[in-house]
């Protein structure tokens, strides 16, 4: 839907059933993969230090399958209400704009809903996979420490690049639209909402174009994987000759 609108520089079709499904496609998405990442990595922690939790079913579902679902149910039946189903004036659609002026009724039509969800649907996911990742480090270095065990980097390098790049990842991307969202709740400004929709907002699509990649060039071997397909192609093409 962004691109379409990027390639046309106008909404279509321009009706507000169009603005209302973009928006709740577009804040349930970012939900269920904020809320998904948040819970992973508090979970990462049980697989580490507490692994036999998960061998018997009952406590495999309701510890670990549960909680993924509820991510993925929740934006979906909260965004249904707040986004699709809450009153809106349909003289407040701007066609011109990204997201039809990204006017999202709730947001303007209600204080309690609208900070409700930038502290619950926003923040709280943000700091929880941040807080989680780096605890993660300091626990494992902790635990070898204790243990009088010779910490080798070499081995946790990639565990570490791994979780400070995800924290990172958030942070950059998503604590910018954060405090500028605050912001305009407690003081609204023409002006930071103009950086706002034509930059701030737009941080957020790198968590989908990167995270892929940077999980897929942090898993074991991954490189060598890469580079053995690469040298299999063109050998196969060095030995393949045309025939007159």
């Amino acid at each position: 839907m962004v691109v379409h609108f990027l390639r046309l520089h106008v909404i279509s079709p321009a009706t507000g059933a169009y603005c209302k499904t973009w928006m709740y496609v577009e804040f349930t998405l970012e939900a269920v993969n904020n809320y998904l990442v948040a819970v992973i990595s508090i979970q990462r922690h049980t697989l580490v230090f507490r692994p036999n939790l998960f061998r018997t079913r009952f406590k495999c579902y309701l510890l670990y399958y549960l909680p993924l679902l509820c991510c993925i149910m929740y934006p979906v039946i909260f965004y249904m209400g707040a986004v699709v189903f809450y009153p809106c004036d349909p003289a407040q659609w701007n066609f011109t704009l990204n997201m039809c002026g990204d006017t999202i009724c709730f947001l303007s039509g209600s204080e309690v809903l609208a900070t409700y969800d930038w502290i619950v649907n926003s923040g709280s996911p943000i700091i929880i996979i941040m807080l989680a990742n780096l605890l993660l480090i300091v626990r494992v270095v902790k635990q070898k420490s204790r243990r009088q065990k010779t910490i080798s980097w070499a081995k946790q390098r990639r565990m570490t690049l791994q979780l400070v790049s995800i924290s990172s990842l958030y942070l950059l991307t998503w604590l910018p639209t954060i405090i500028t969202g605050i912001i305009q709740q407690i003081n609204p400004s023409n002006y930071l909402y103009g950086i706002e929709e034509n930059f701030i907002s737009d941080l957020t699509y790198l968590v989908c174009l990167t995270l892929p990649w940077m999980s897929l060039g942090l898993l074991p071997d991954f490189h060598k994987w890469i580079l053995r397909r690469v040298q299999h192609i063109t050998t196969r093409q060095n030995t393949i000759r045309p025939t007159i």
